[in-house]
């Protein structure tokens, strides 16, 4: 019975994001920006969450600036719940039109073409991180690859994936199924979508500085990018104020990452994130326990 009813609550939320998506943009903006006011105030868990990594990364600011950092935070987020309607349900046309994107578009195709070298597109978790999933969708040839966490509710684990698949070739693997079917699509020239900067727990995971604390960071993207001899391409996706839409960056690949130390490649990569981070702080995920994984012998940095 309790399924049941999960179940058709989760009908009506996806009934919700589709009528939200004939909205125009500027006014989906304004929602999201009155919603993410009354979420700062109502989600308290991911309030302190939020708070305490803006602590912890940006010690030197007084409590007030952090505070309203995480407030301005809060309202870039719940544009990016509302906009996702936008990523799920408008035309392709519509999408085009939204979302501006720079840099080296077309390195993966032309890369595979002359070389027959795959490219992993490393993905750090800004809140658009979705919009620069349909701009590789949407403005380059290159089918690509992802791995995704399926949602407890199977009405919204299947929105979700369709909403994520619809404009494109691409192909989807659950995080539980491991590796091996996409190496076997990498192989196959597909590009390797990868947001490789969250705390999956201490398995194949080196504790490298992130803001000047100990984070566990994943080994498996120099790994992969060195065993298949891929081509680095970061992506960073931002969302623009007031409803203008979005900038999608394909930047310079990489020429000296990977490296023979993989540990020393996820400092490397933890650096040019935060890099990132200082360009557009608010739009980070900071509602994700980036440190909730610790280091033997040290405390929990999280109530």
């Amino acid at each position: 019975m309790k399924a049941l009813l999960m179940n058709g609550l989760a009908r009506l939320l996806l009934v919700l994001v589709w009528l939200l998506h004939w909205m125009p943009l500027p006014m989906l903006a304004a929602l999201g920006r009155g919603l993410g006011w009354l979420l700062f105030h109502l989600a308290r868990a991911r309030r302190r969450v939020a708070l305490r990594n803006v602590e912890l990364c940006f010690p030197e600011r007084p409590a007030a600036e952090r505070r309203a950092l995480v407030r301005e935070h809060f309202q870039w987020l719940a544009r990016s719940l509302l906009e996702r309607s936008l990523l799920w349900h408008a035309s392709p046309a519509r999408l085009r039109r939204l979302i501006r994107v720079e840099g080296d578009v077309m390195l993966a195709e032309r890369l595979w073409q002359e070389q027959q070298r795959p490219t992993l597109w490393l993905v750090p978790h800004f809140l658009a991180v979705d919009v620069a999933g349909a701009a590789v969708q949407l403005f380059q040839p290159r089918p690509g690859v992802d791995i995704y966490a399926p949602q407890s509710n199977p009405v919204l684990d299947a929105a979700l994936l369709r909403g994520r698949s619809r404009l494109g070739h691409d192909e989807f693997y659950r995080r539980q199924d491991g590796a091996r079917a996409v190496v076997r699509a990498i192989k196959r020239g597909l590009g390797f979508f990868n947001p490789a900067d969250m705390d999956f727990g201490p398995r194949d995971a080196a504790f490298v500085p992130f803001f000047g604390h100990p984070a566990a960071t994943l080994l498996a993207p120099s790994r992969m990018a060195r065993g298949l001899n891929m081509v680095v391409q970061p992506i960073v996706a931002e969302m623009l104020p007031g409803g203008q839409g979005y900038v999608v960056r394909f930047l310079a690949p990489w020429t000296d990452w990977p490296g023979d130390d993989p540990e020393a490649d996820a400092a490397a990569m933890n650096r040019f994130i935060e890099a990132q981070i200082l360009r557009c702080p608010a739009q980070y995920l900071w509602v994700h326990r980036r440190f909730k994984t610790r280091p033997p012998g040290q405390l929990p940095l999280y109530d």
